[in-house]
């Protein structure tokens, strides 16, 4: 029997749709000048989006921890902790609105997208409407939560 090979969905392919997600909302935020509803759905959707990347790498090191690659997995893991936490700051700060504390933030998330080449912008604002409501009331009603990216 051949090797089965995966072309379809997988944890790597969504991880870099969503650091491509960060790149360009992170590039999108640091050229607005003006703290409106739009610029904090864009901070949600970001908020949406580090979650993302930290889901996909518990599947990616889960497998690699299958296979008995600790060391990989956990290099893994290590490399990218700083997304949950991340996520849950900016997340307690929209939720407090500390839109002041935000921009800091989004000066330090900057170093960990910078290897992601943009070209063209290709998320519009379809990809980041109702975020921050969603996840204000994600955060209001954890119980009934259910992440969605």
């Amino acid at each position: 029997m051949g090797r089965i090979v995966r072309t379809g969905d997988t944890p790597a392919k969504r991880r870099n749709l969503h650091r491509r997600s960060c790149a360009e909302v992170i590039r999108m935020l640091s050229q607005r000048h003006t703290i409106d509803d739009e610029w904090a759905d864009m901070v949600s959707f970001l908020v949406f989006s580090l979650r993302g990347i930290h889901e996909t790498i518990e599947q990616s090191a889960g497998a690699w921890d299958d296979r008995n690659y600790w060391k990989k997995a956990e290099a893994l893991r290590h490399k990218w902790r700083w997304t949950e936490k991340k996520s849950e700051e900016i997340a307690q700060m929209i939720v407090k609105e500390d839109w002041h504390l935000i921009a800091n933030e989004m000066i330090g998330l900057i170093p960990h997208f910078s290897d992601v080449t943009i070209n063209s912008i290709t998320r519009g604002p379809d990809w980041w409407v109702g975020a921050r409501k969603a996840l204000v009331k994600e955060l209001q009603n954890p119980e009934s939560s259910t992440s969605t990216t």
